[in-house]
């Protein structure tokens, strides 16, 4: 039983040097991230905006993709997904006035989700590249062509991926939790990750891809509810590259309850579910540096959650005096390295980010105890979920995430992260 237990914690004891390097190449790599200079000639790109009852958001969204600067040509289109709001309305009102702007309807198909939604825009359009934006997203006006740029620089680049930042972060304790963690994992992670391995992956949104790349790849998988990282996986086992421009950056609205944030991440956790049974039927997934991804899915969401499970009960038996059968192994000095580390990689986002004060700084302390804790309790309900699914043979539903209006707009720009 002790001989388990030591491996088991020194894949633990792997992981967290892992976790420790990335971070620290992440801080390195975003330091000396500077504007990158114009390009001679700018491809043409198409913006894909995914849209379903978007009404609340979209007045905005269209503002921002109006002010983005771009010097090549640009179209917007708004693929409404039989909306029953005034999406359609909104939408069309901006393509009468503005030439980049289109109105889409499409057309009723299934499974439902916005990979079909997705698949649908990429057939209509005929550009070099497609930049894909959330229908709540702001993007700033430089980030679509800093993305351009990157992608044009790297060999066997398929696109680019920027930086997605929450911009309710001030309407209460919860979405500046969210905050905290994008930073880390799309800031840190991200950049860590390229700046070791030549490794991007997709966020979902502000993001670019090239459409002959995405096209060869047979399109986005309409069953996979983290179409984002089943195609990431599939794009570097063909031998893509995603470049990382922590610059090139948007806004976006984040869960204000718990409620919604359960729902959020249940489709997250239960896309990368789906993606794990992926890797096992299609060995594909694991060729070239798609073996990285594939890895690394069986280690957060097999191994880390068993190494999180025993971090906790380690925790609990040793602030409760509980015996623990005699190992050579440190068991509490595991978890406190854990703790450690989990909070240094918020301490440095927020240096990084400059976005160091005295309530953010709290919140790292606290947030292994509370937010991340949730994670275990959420991969179990995706996990139930998924399985019971696979019983019934039939595809989970698409959940989208909730909004909120412009009413609540002093709220959610107050005290951003």
């Amino acid at each position: 039983m002790s001989h388990a237990i030591t491996i088991i914690l020194g894949f633990f004891w792997l992981l967290l040097l892992y976790y420790s390097v990335l971070t620290i190449a992440g801080i390195w790599y975003r330091a000396r991230t500077g504007d990158s200079s114009k390009l001679e000639n700018y491809p043409s790109v198409s913006v894909l905006i995914p849209a379903h009852n978007e009404g609340l958001v979209l007045d905005a969204t269209l503002q921002a993709m109006n002010r983005l600067r771009y010097s090549g040509r640009l179209d917007v289109y708004v693929l409404d997904d039989r909306s029953e709001d005034d999406t359609a309305a909104i939408a069309q009102e901006y393509a009468a006035v503005f030439s980049r702007i289109h109105y889409i309807p499409v057309p009723e198909g299934a499974p439902n989700g916005k990979s079909r939604v997705l698949n649908y825009g990429i057939s209509l359009i005929s550009s070099d590249y497609f930049m894909v934006f959330d229908a709540d997203n702001e993007p700033e006006t430089d980030a679509l062509e800093k993305l351009v740029q990157a992608a044009e620089r790297t060999p066997d680049a398929a696109g680019a991926v920027g930086y997605v930042k929450t911009r309710n972060s001030g309407a209460n304790v919860l979405t500046r939790m969210i905050g905290l963690e994008f930073q880390v994992f799309q800031l840190l992670m991200q950049c860590g990750r390229w700046a070791l391995f030549k490794l991007g992956s997709l966020a979902g949104t502000n993001m670019l891809l090239r459409r002959s790349a995405i096209e060869e790849m047979g399109g986005y998988d309409v069953y996979a509810l983290a179409e984002d990282a089943e195609l990431t996986v599939r794009l570097n086992a063909a031998g893509y590259r995603l470049p990382v421009v922590p610059t090139s950056r948007t806004w976006e609205q984040e869960p204000e309850t718990i409620n919604a944030l359960i729902r959020q991440r249940t489709r997250w956790l239960t896309g990368n579910i789906y993606l794990l049974e992926k890797s096992f039927r299609e060995w594909s997934l694991w060729k070239g540096k798609g073996f990285i991804f594939s890895l690394q899915h069986v280690f957060t969401y097999l191994v880390f959650v068993l190494m999180l499970l025993l971090s906790d009960l380690f925790f609990i038996f040793g602030i409760t005096g509980y015996e623990l059968p005699h190992m050579n192994t440190p068991v509490l000095m595991l978890w406190f390295l854990t703790y450690v580390v989990y909070v240094g990689q918020l301490l440095s986002a927020l240096v990084v980010d400059k976005n160091v004060s005295l309530k953010n700084v709290l919140l790292a302390l606290t947030m292994y105890f509370t937010y991340a804790q949730l994670f275990l309790l959420l991969l179990f309900r995706s996990f139930v979920l998924y399985v019971w699914s696979r019983i019934q043979n039939e595809a989970i539903a698409w959940d989208k995430t909730q909004r909120f209006g412009p009413e609540l707009e002093e709220k959610l720009k107050k005290d951003p992260l």
